[in-house]
């Protein structure tokens, strides 16, 4: 089977995922701290519900393929084909009322992310790529269902560059001071997108986004978008970003190298 063949797939794991989401956005929900008395990590009803009825469906469309995802563990993780799901990342957002989060499908052959879907049920917004191309499809301005190309935009330097990243609270330790070090550098830096930071790249609105201990559910639909774009995605040491790790992506090779350098202190 060919990425393609899974599109219709994905949208059905998509919007089966919102439905069980929006129901709880901007409602008294709960949510439990998974980070037994480290940076506050929380879940929610709608993450587990979320995660339960695409794993259900993946279970019952294609039961030879592996499952990783952020709530349930790992099924079948050594398979030909394995989804990699998020089922709402930017839970933080999620909870404070503030759109900035989405539904992460990833899926990945024989290792290599192939395809990946970023969907905002609330906006009504999906971010989708294979790495050879990438699309956004949504409301236009007439309030009727638009689509367009994503495309990253040139960047010549840092100096002309705007930056994301979730938080520099979250960065892990010993990755803060080099993320300084390239934020000392840019025009802009703006904090709080999660996986939003990645999809705004991809459509040439920011130039960077630096993180740092990013599991693979939290990068490997991402890999697909911004490559798909244009752009290039990698760890802080050039390597793949599909396992995540500490994580540099650009629109432009040259605001890449130039982030690169940086970061390895050189």
């Amino acid at each position: 089977m060919k990425p393609v063949d899974f599109v219709d797939f994905v949208e059905r794991l998509a919007n089966a995922a919102g439905e069980a989401i929006l129901p709880f956005f901007r409602t008294a929900l709960g949510a439990e701290d998974k980070s037994r008395g480290g940076v506050f990590d929380p879940v929610t009803e709608a993450d587990r519900a979320a995660e339960t009825v695409m794993r259900r469906l993946i279970n019952q469309n294609f039961p030879d393929h592996g499952v990783i995802g952020e709530e349930f563990g790992d099924e079948r993780s050594d398979a030909e084909y394995v989804w990699i799901l998020d089922p709402i990342d930017g839970t933080k957002s999620f909870i404070s009322g503030i759109p900035l989060w989405g539904v992460l499908i990833g899926l990945e052959h024989k290792g290599r992310p192939v395809y990946g879907m970023m969907h905002q049920p609330f906006t009504r917004e999906k971010f989708s790529g294979d790495g050879a191309g990438s699309v956004w499809r949504g409301i236009g301005p007439n309030g009727k269902p638009s689509e367009r190309r994503l495309r990253v935009r040139p960047c010549d330097g840092l100096a002309t560059a705007t930056l994301m990243t979730t938080h520099p609270a979250l960065l892990e330790p010993g990755t803060l001071e080099p993320y300084r070090r390239v934020e000392a550098s840019v025009r802009l830096s703006r904090y709080g997108g999660d996986c939003y930071s990645y999809c705004m790249l991809a459509a040439g609105q920011v130039d960077l986004v630096i993180e740092s201990g990013l599991k693979p559910y939290d990068i490997a639909a991402l890999v697909p978008i911004v490559e798909g774009a244009g752009g290039l995605i990698t760890t802080w040491d050039g390597g793949s970003a599909a396992r995540g790790g500490a994580i540099v992506a650009a629109g432009d090779k040259r605001a890449h190298e130039a982030a690169l350098k940086l970061l390895s202190g050189s």
